[in-house]
């Protein structure tokens, strides 16, 4: 049974991330993040925009913040963005601008080119779902400023010191990203577990979550066709003590897709999910801390 922290502190900074610590002695060196499950459409967010938000919500790792929801109660710690991925990609490095948006010099430090910059899927999206242009006309530069000020900058302010509180605490901290990916991007595949092939964690927390979930009675992959975006790349750090995986959930599962509902079941799934955290927040980690 999931254990009950003695405390539990809930705090949402500055309305876009919310961030929960629990604290006593059943606190865990876990942490769970849902960089893509806002959905705080914002008039002035959605005001520069030619898609309806119906269609934007279609971009969103949905519900994904609900399915697990109940962390702390096994004694990990949880950040969510509270703001649509459509508009600022938490997943994404601050540099993967594509400054052809803009209709201004943007003043800010610009990665070479990545395919996903290429695709319209950098840190401000060009495109949502299925590919639809999310804007009319280029956009000022200021706006770029604005949203990396506002949204992105506080998210990875509170999983920095997340991540830093927990290596404190217990020596490392074990980081599970979570997200959600169409049905149809990987058939018959329930979960995809992303460490960038062996580089972001220690295999004996791949092999673990992989356990887990199997043991659920559902199909886990590795690192096909998702190995993990920018949190698992920036943050993961082994040899530092921070494993970081990502973990695609099939939205088949939970979610009317093309409706961005959850299903009847969705319930009875969250509780599976409420379950697995559980089982590896019980888990002994401390392996790890000679990593």
């Amino acid at each position: 049974m999931p254990k009950t922290p003695a405390r539990a502190d809930e705090a949402s900074v500055a309305g876009v991330v919310r961030v929960v610590r629990p604290d006593g002695p059943d606190a865990r060196p876990l942490i769970l993040a849902s960089p893509h499950s806002g959905r705080d459409y914002l008039p002035e967010l959605c005001a520069a925009t030619c898609v309806p938000v119906e269609q934007l919500r279609r971009s969103e790792d949905a519900y994904v913040d609900r399915l697990i929801d109940g962390a702390a109660n096994s004694g990990a710690s949880l950040v969510c963005a509270l703001f649509p991925r459509v508009f600022i990609d938490a997943n994404r490095g601050r540099g993967e601008l594509d400054t052809g948006m803009f209709r201004d010099r943007i003043g800010l430090r610009a990665d070479p080119p990545s395919r996903r910059v290429a695709c319209g899927l950098g840190v401000i999206p060009r495109v949502g779902a299925d590919g639809q242009v999310l804007y009319r006309r280029r956009l000022q530069s200021e706006e770029a400023h604005t949203r990396l000020a506002t949204y992105y900058e506080p998210y990875h302010a509170a999983l920095d010191q997340l991540i830093a509180e927990t290596r404190e605490a217990f020596g490392y901290a074990v980081v599970l990203d979570m997200h959600s990916m169409p049905a149809h991007s990987a058939p018959g595949v329930d979960f995809v577990l992303g460490d960038r092939f062996g580089q972001s964690c220690d295999p004996r927390v791949t092999a673990a979550i992989e356990a887990g979930l199997r043991g659920q009675g559902y199909v886990a992959v590795r690192n096909t066709p998702y190995a993990g975006g920018h949190t698992t790349e920036h943050y993961g750090k082994p040899a530092t003590g921070v494993h970081v995986i990502q973990i695609e959930i099939n939205r088949g599962l939970y979610l009317h897709e093309s409706r961005v509902m959850p299903t009847a079941d969705f319930e009875i799934f969250r509780e599976k999910i409420q379950s697995f955290i559980a089982e590896i927040c019980d888990r002994d980690w401390a392996c790890l801390s000679s990593s």
